[in-house]
């Protein structure tokens, strides 16, 4: 970007601010421009539900068109959508289901979301989105890509984990891919199986593809069916593998462990979470929290998140998936240690940035906010 642009750029924020208190004059009008149709927001992306595909009992894939101006993504990233139910705004993550080259060549994307009956949001998705809705959508982020180079693959999935390496193995077709591609699904039964045309479909355009599905349903009176060693070990040359993980947390853990005692190197193995992951250091984490903005002082008690607390005293932060992917809680904070609880990391006692959503204070803290 030119000096000039940039310029510009800021000039514009500040008068935006100056005049409307936003950085963006259209998120100024846009809650005056959508009532009449959401399409035209100015300030915010918003997507149109092309059409709904059924995957399996509980699985649906929305197929979106979002505007033009919205960037695109890389395979393997995920966007959060927005949506208004009962007059409150929620936010929910998922991975794009699709090839970026789907985007490029038709403008759209596909995102499969599984219904969680005890939730809110996936339930009310699948009662009430239709074909034309509209939904707001942010641009693509997270880093469960595809290697620079042409290496042999190895992908590891559990349920609705198997979305983002839809994507992936749709992108290497379109590269017309040739080194060794294995897929280990697990799903509970044949019933349970999302995606199941798409891979029949990539088999024939990835010669050197080789899908294992496996079925934790080994008939009655049978011990569940789950990942197991011998799966591993009957893959070729394992330690050249760069290695894809996505499904549950105890899926995870299982072929983490699997992959480190086979001497997969830690730099080829790539996972993306459910949820956030719980972590013993944050079972004893806890402590008095100052919100220096706000000029509040909170008592967290021992694990839970400072994105947690601060909702539990009635603030209402900023946050996205919730889950240490998106980074829209990111918050500064000036005093104190926190515990990530998604990898254990333990921060320095000064100043820097940290995601509310999946901190937990270790002692005091002061946070900007």
């Amino acid at each position: 970007m030119s000096a000039f642009n940039a310029q510009r750029i800021t000039a514009m924020q500040w008068l935006s601010r100056q005049l409307l208190n936003q950085d963006v004059a259209g998120r100024y009008f846009d809650p005056l421009i959508e009532p009449l149709n959401p399409r035209w927001a100015l300030g915010r992306m918003i997507a149109t539900v092309e059409r709904i595909e059924d995957e399996t009992h509980d699985t649906r894939t929305f197929v979106l068109r979002p505007p033009r101006r919205w960037r695109g993504f890389l395979a393997g990233q995920h966007v959060t959508l927005a949506l208004d139910i009962n007059g409150v705004r929620h936010h929910r993550t998922f991975s794009l289901a699709c090839a970026p080259e789907t985007w490029q060549r038709e403008g759209l994307i596909r995102i499969t979301i599984k219904r969680t009956p005890e939730g809110l949001v996936t339930p009310w998705m699948h009662k009430n989105l239709y074909r034309g809705g509209a939904l707001e959508i942010s641009e693509a982020f997270g880093n469960f890509l595809l290697p620079d180079v042409e290496a042999p693959l190895l992908y590891i999935a559990g349920g609705s984990g198997i979305t983002p390496i839809l994507s992936h193995l749709e992108s290497l077709a379109c590269r017309e891919y040739t080194a060794p591609i294995t897929l280990i699904y697990c799903i509970r039964s044949a019933q349970d199986q999302i995606g199941a045309q798409q891979l029949e479909q990539l088999q024939h355009k990835l010669p050197l593809l080789n899908c294992q599905i496996i079925r934790a349903d080994q008939g009655e009176g049978q011990p569940p069916r789950l990942l197991q060693a011998s799966d591993i070990d009957s893959i070729k040359n394992i330690q050249a593998r760069h290695c894809y993980l996505c499904g549950p947390t105890g899926l995870m853990a299982v072929a983490t462990t699997l992959l480190e005692t086979r001497d997969v190197p830690e730099e080829q193995v790539f996972q993306t979470f459910f949820a956030p992951l719980t972590n013993p250091l944050t079972d004893t984490a806890g402590g008095a929290v100052t919100l220096m903005r706000s000029n509040r002082e909170l008592t967290v008690d021992s694990g839970q998140s400072l994105l947690e607390a601060a909702e539990s005293a009635g603030l209402s932060p900023r946050f996205g998936c919730r889950m240490g992917i998106c980074h829209q809680c990111s918050c500064r904070k000036t005093t104190g240690t926190v515990v990530n609880r998604n990898t254990g990391h333990v921060s320095g006692p000064g100043e820097e940035t940290i995601q509310l959503c999946v901190s937990v204070p270790q002692g005091p803290v002061s946070l900007d906010l």
